[in-house]
């Protein structure tokens, strides 16, 4: 299932339900194609909420989880974090988005840049080059400033977002 986002706290318990629930479903599942949908995490999103979500999942089932289980390996869990942009924090330096590209693959990230999701179900996402099967959804991308900065005519800086004194 898709998620909403993450912008409070309840969200972010309601993920870390869904992506521990994920694990519980694929040690009692015996269909070895579900299981697989079971522990594929996908996080839409290369910006700083995606690129620390998909670090932080594969983090948990490479070490917290990884003895936790009888049936399956957390380990062999498969993190994908999808960017539609030709770079990760695409907001930051560029010294940045090269150094998390590296620390999320040394975490088993599967990184794909230039490549949109374009539809999100219950069965997975649909990307250019077909269908990822997939059970848990974590959307982190298509976060935009407000417009209030053209509605009030202020200054604003290359994300739209409203330039303001340090008062």
């Amino acid at each position: 299932m898709c998620t909403a986002g993450l912008k409070s706290i309840n969200d972010a318990t309601d993920v870390r339900r869904r992506v521990l629930m994920a694990f519980e479903r694929a040690e009692i599942e015996t269909d070895r194609k579900v299981r697989e949908r079971l522990l594929t995490f996908v996080v839409v999103g290369g910006g700083p909420t995606g690129v620390e979500m998909a670090g932080a999942i594969s983090e948990v089932a490479r070490k917290a989880l990884s003895k936790g289980f009888r049936r399956i390996d957390p380990r062999t869990a498969r993190v994908l974090l999808i960017e539609a942009g030709p770079r990760l924090l695409s907001s930051f330096t560029p010294a940045m988005p090269e150094y998390a590209r590296n620390a999320l693959e040394k975490l088993g990230v599967d990184i794909r840049l230039g490549d949109a999701v374009t539809q999100c179900s219950a069965d997975g996402v649909q990307v250019k080059d077909g269908n990822i099967p997939a059970t848990t959804i974590i959307w982190a991308a298509g976060v935009a400033a407000s417009p209030a900065a053209n509605w009030l005519q202020a200054h604003k800086d290359r994300n739209d977002r409203v330039i303001v004194d340090r008062k």
